[in-house]
């Protein structure tokens, strides 16, 4: 018998936004499962940062119906809704010298700072540390926002998102500014995120095929607001459907679940994907 399949956690059917006289969404479908991993691809003014916030709960719709964990945008109260997701967004507008676990604990309260007057109980306390350990900041209990790196701030966001055992995590670029190293380091720490909680459900958007998750299971390109293609990764990310959505010849290739995009002719992109070859007997 066919394996019944896993709820719905996010659900767009024909989506449309407008911000005044502006259509940025023209008519959006897709539907994300429980435990799905999610990646966006677009170009810039494609329409992702608003359909992450409708994702979100932080807007509603102009017209059609966005379902988010089981929940009619328009008929949720919103801040309910929003205790459900995670959210890491690179661009974390904290000022304090707060210490990784005073930062991770905000994501408990859904603020930037530590709340006046809350204090975090010893369970609280205790899983902030262990998400701490999780993600390799336990030797950093002393350091401070302000001089924490890059790639140890992205760890500790993703740690903040996962505070509240979210449902469903949006990742808004979290790559952004991560020299390589830092780049590899926040992707390890997101492939354990399946480990974690396997019914975690995650979207993420990136420019870039390079920083796409080996967990990635799924992908959505959009186009102009509208979506080109969507589906398990490995049919939607062809070279010919990402050249067309990005309007430049792109030859996708993916070795070990990483994927990698170079400029190509037009030929190119329409040529069979590259299959790594094997190594023959007594090559390295």
């Amino acid at each position: 018998m066919p394996s019944t399949p896993s709820p719905a956690v996010l659900d767009f059917t024909d989506v449309s936004f407008r911000r005044g006289d502006a259509v940025i969404l023209p008519g959006v479908s897709f539907t994300v499962h429980q435990g799905e991993h999610w990646v966006m691809l677009g170009a810039n003014g494609a329409g992702k940062s608003t359909i992450l916030g409708l994702a979100g709960g932080t807007s509603h719709p102009t017209s059609g119906t966005v379902d988010v964990l089981g929940e009619r945008v328009g008929r949720v109260e919103l801040r309910a809704l929003r205790e459900r997701i995670g959210h890491v967004n690179p661009r974390h507008p904290l000022q304090s010298a707060l210490l990784i676990e005073e930062v991770i604990l905000t994501g408990l309260t859904g603020s930037t700072e530590m709340m006046m007057r809350w204090e975090p109980t010893a369970a609280e306390r205790a899983r902030a540390r262990e998400l701490m350990g999780t993600f390799g900041l336990a030797a950093k209990a002393d350091a401070r926002w302000p001089t924490l790196s890059q790639g140890e701030r992205g760890r500790t966001l993703v740690a903040r998102a996962l505070m509240t055992s979210p449902e469903l995590m949006l990742l808004d670029e979290p790559s952004t500014g991560l020299d390589v190293a830092a780049r590899e380091q926040l992707l390890e720490t997101l492939e354990q995120l399946p480990i974690h909680d396997p019914d975690l459900t995650t979207l993420l958007v990136t420019h870039h095929l390079e920083e796409i998750p080996p967990i990635t299971t799924h992908a959505l390109l959009l186009r102009d607001g509208e979506v080109t293609a969507a589906g398990p990764i490995h049919e939607v990310l062809t070279s010919q459907a990402v050249s067309e959505t990005f309007d430049h010849p792109i030859r996708v290739s993916v070795d070990d679940g990483r994927w990698q995009a170079r400029t190509g002719s037009r030929r190119a992109a329409s040529m069979p994907e590259l299959v790594p070859v094997p190594a023959r007997a007594g090559e390295k």
